[in-house]
């Protein structure tokens, strides 16, 4: 069998990785904003939630594409067994095996979401905790298999996605908010109770002149 190599394939993986990157730092600072019920007149709770979501369904695909062009340019010896299974790559074992964790728990992480109606609210937020584990695995993975990410653009990319993930963190712990019981952004909003015929409006309620 011949096997395929192409410029155009290295520069499309390079690129998409960068891109992957970039994006996934979005979806973990948009998941802050859903955990953190952030939300105003503009952009409400539940149009944050809805963008979170198509950002991580733009993150999977450019990550789809990097995984393939990643496999088929034979100049890099990276079989699809090594995409998913870490540690199996032949070519820079860490590295690869940090990716392919980084591909698995996001694709875990994304699965959920998709069955988030079939899965009990505990059992989802549980597994959505591996998106943390997910970002630092890609970001040491973009560090250790190539040189875009250490200098120039790359590098630039790195260091705002660094800074906004930990920016995003800590706001995460210290702004946490209390939650309802089994409540989350997607939950729609809860509505008071109608009061009955002359029963007087309760304090700080919005009335009507």
């Amino acid at each position: 069998m011949t096997g395929l190599t192409s410029p155009y394939l290295w520069y499309t993986t390079r690129a998409t990785g960068l891109v992957a990157l970039a994006l996934l730092t979005v979806m973990v600072c948009l998941g802050v904003l859903v955990a953190n019920r952030a939300g105003g007149a503009r952009v409400g709770r539940f149009e944050l939630a809805q963008i979170h979501r198509a950002v991580s369904a733009i993150t999977v695909a450019f990550l789809a594409i990097h995984v393939v062009t990643t496999v088929a340019d034979s100049f890099v010896a990276t079989g699809p067994l090594s995409i998913v299974v870490p540690l199996t790559s032949p070519y820079r074992r860490v590295g690869v095996g940090l990716g392919a964790l980084a591909l698995d728990l996001l694709g875990t992480v994304w699965l959920s979401s998709l069955l988030q109606a079939r899965l009990s609210y505990g059992a989802w937020r549980a597994i959505h905790w591996l998106g943390w584990l997910c970002y630092p695995s890609a970001l040491v993975h973009a560090l250790a298999t190539g040189t875009d990410a250490r200098h120039g653009v790359g590098l630039a990319v790195v260091v705002a996605s660094l800074a906004s993930v930990a920016g995003a963190a800590l706001w995460r712990v210290t702004a946490r908010p209390d939650r309802a019981a089994g409540r989350t952004a997607f939950s729609p909003p809860s509505r008071p109770e109608p009061r009955r015929p002359g029963e007087p409006p309760e304090v700080g309620s919005r009335t009507r002149g």
